[in-house]
């Protein structure tokens, strides 16, 4: 099965859509198989980041991504990397449909709640940044016979 890295962002955080994030990706059937809440060093950002260091939104990106904690996520399931891009919604939350998650909680392309990697390639990386392979936890949810063909 497929993997792919969200992270809920400070500005998530602290509006309280966790639960709601989670909420919509189990019921779509996907299943999260690593998290953490945590405060992201200076370090890891650079590293996650890496390709927008040079550019001049960065300081302000990095500023507002190490303001409060973030609460990350691996997620797992078939054609999971563009279904999840699908939920979370364009970038900027002024073109993002209604029903994604920016769609309905984000107003400015600077906060917009939620960070999803957007390739398969992407996402490994993304995920070996943030997490070790053995907090990686496989399991089979009791309903996969009622997603997957």
């Amino acid at each position: 099965m497929e993997r792919t890295f969200l992270m809920v962002k400070p500005d998530g955080v602290q509006r309280g859509l966790i639960g709601e994030v989670i909420t919509r990706f189990e019921r779509r059937g996907f299943k999260m198989v690593a998290s953490r809440f945590e405060k992201l060093p200076d370090a890891r950002v650079m590293e996650h980041y890496a390709e927008h260091v040079q550019k001049p939104f960065f300081p302000g990106l990095k500023a507002y991504i190490t303001s409060g904690p973030c609460f990350l996520m691996v997620w797992e399931g078939k054609d999971i990397v563009k279904i999840s891009r699908d939920m979370i919604g364009a970038t900027n939350p002024a073109g993002a449909a209604p029903g994604t998650i920016r769609g309905d909680y984000a107003l400015e392309i600077g906060m917009n709640v939620i960070h999803g990697s957007d390739s398969v390639e992407t996402a490994n990386r993304e995920i070996a940044i943030h997490f070790k392979p053995e907090e990686l936890v496989s399991y089979t949810r009791i309903d996969e016979q009622y997603l997957y063909e």
